[in-house]
């Protein structure tokens, strides 16, 4: 079995998944982790594992490990609607990345400004079993993290 430490891809304020205000997230539809309340400014949302950029939206994106364990990271609720205003990519759909490496840079105030929610989601796709997921301490505490803090770790 693999374990993949999954890091914050952004600053700020560990919470839990179940905490998340969207079902979608919180019950664990996309799959399981943790997510990041940022703060009120603007930040780099980098690579949270190493691996392959699959799929990469202005909003979001996921990176696939070698161990094939994909992690999304979604920057704020319902952020889609915005065609990508708030969002500077700084990468390529298909891209190998290195976690730490920067991906986005996110406008949280232009983003909070829409009314929208900014926080960030960190779930590994389709974990249908939350007990894979081992929150790291600060998750559990609500302590604030900085860019490549731990997060969580995945088994697989």
């Amino acid at each position: 079995m693999s374990r993949t430490p999954v890091l914050a891809p952004v600053a700020g304020r560990a919470v839990p998944l179940s905490e998340v205000p969207d079902p979608v997230f919180s019950a664990g539809m996309v799959g399981y982790g943790a997510a990041v309340d940022p703060p009120h400014e603007v930040v780099e949302a980098i690579a949270p594992v190493s691996g392959k950029l699959l799929k990469l939206l202005p909003h979001a994106y996921v990176i696939m490990t070698v161990d094939n364990v994909g992690v999304l990271v979604h920057l704020g609720l319902d952020t889609v609607a915005l065609n990508g205003e708030g969002f500077t990519i700084h990468v390529t759909q298909g891209d190998d990345v290195t976690a730490g490496q920067k991906v986005i840079t996110y406008d949280v105030p232009a983003i909070t400004a829409k009314g929208l929610n900014p926080i960030v989601p960190v779930v590994v796709m389709d974990e249908r079993e939350s007990e894979n997921i081992t929150p790291a301490e600060a998750v559990l505490e609500g302590a604030v993290l900085a860019p490549g803090d731990d997060l969580f770790t995945a088994a697989g």
